[in-house]
């Protein structure tokens, strides 16, 4: 089996120092998605920063029937919970802080039903400043080719295939890709989002 990363050692990972939900650095942050929970050794979301330390994990995933999943720090410990609206004629979804189930959301989000729009995948609506007040994702989850944008059209995150050296011999599948975030815009946001695409579109 194709190694996903080096560094993966969870029980060292789960006395990781605190991790800070926060922006990006000045650069775009590459990060590696396994579609895999570690602890469960089946569905669920295993994430890597550039270093290939253990960064998130969903672990909860195959209790999806419940319209509830955590992401996880690399300690275990919630930072975002994402609840399925009840009653909707549409997927929609809302995000909050944490373990946190009431109240106003960080951001909703519900899958595009346009037709004349069939490239636009997602609509999302955050709580957030105004420059990221509206998103949108386009293009093809099923491909690991899409990309979450701004009102301006900007990108602020993306999805890809995880591309091996030449030569290699050895392919990743679509279970494993990548997820680039640019600076300025939150990582546990932007895997949230990742969770959500694959939850609505993963038929």
């Amino acid at each position: 089996m194709t190694k996903v990363h080096p560094n993966l050692n969870p029980e060292l990972q789960s006395d990781s120092e605190e991790f800070n939900c926060g922006k990006g650095g000045g650069e775009a942050e590459v990060l590696t998605v396994w579609r895999k929970s570690l602890l469960f050794n089946g569905h669920g979301f295993t994430v890597f920063d550039p270093k290939g330390n253990l960064l998130f994990r969903v672990d909860n995933y195959a209790s999806e029937s419940k319209g509830e999943i955590v992401l996880m720090d690399a300690a275990g410990r919630p930072l975002l919970t994402i609840r399925r609206k009840k009653l909707s004629l549409s997927e929609h979804w809302s995000v909050y802080m944490g373990e946190c189930r009431t109240g106003q959301p960080l951001f909703s989000v519900r899958k595009n039903i346009r037709p004349l729009q069939k490239k636009i995948l997602l609509d999302i609506t955050t709580a957030g400043p105004a420059s990221h007040t509206h998103l949108h994702v386009e293009g093809s989850y099923s491909r690991r080719c899409c990309s979450v944008l701004d009102d301006s059209r900007r990108e602020v995150a993306t999805v890809k295939c995880k591309e091996l050296p030449s030569g290699s011999g050895v392919a990743f599948g679509r279970d494993v890709f990548r997820l680039v975030v640019e600076p300025g815009f939150d990582q546990a946001r932007a895997m949230a989002i990742v969770i959500l695409l694959d939850q609505i579109f993963k038929r």
